[in-house]
């Protein structure tokens, strides 16, 4: 599996939300920024299937999009990477990076513990 870039992270979001979609459906779901051209995002599209990212179903010259990568083996990935190069494959650094910059309330610390106890 490789790492999206950013612009193909954020389509595939829309991807994963809607299930099966055509291009002009991922357009409407994009922000009004203003819209990027539909042969922007069909490219993209593309790129995504080339990944192996999406499947499709053509009906004559349109193509029905879904995801061959679920939202939760993409996530499993992207931490992985994350755990590995920013935290050295460390649950301890990674545990207190969180405490330290993420605000943790005191009812979040103690569900940790507990989480962490049963284990």
């Amino acid at each position: 599996m490789e790492e999206l870039t950013k612009t193909e992270e954020k389509i595939m979001q829309i991807i994963w939300n809607l299930g099966k979609c055509l291009v002009r459906d991922i357009i409407e779901k994009l922000p009004d920024e203003p819209k990027p051209p539909y042969n922007t995002i069909s490219s993209v599209v593309r790129i995504l299937e080339n990944k192996g990212f999406l499947g499709f179903k053509a009906y004559g010259k349109t193509h029905e999009y879904f995801p061959i990568i679920t939202k939760d083996e993409y996530k499993q990935f992207t931490f992985k990477k994350v755990f590995a190069d920013y935290f050295d494959n460390s649950a301890e650094s990674l545990l207190s990076f969180m405490v330290r910059k993420e605000n943790l309330s005191k009812e979040e610390i103690e569900n940790l513990k507990k989480i962490i106890d049963s284990n």
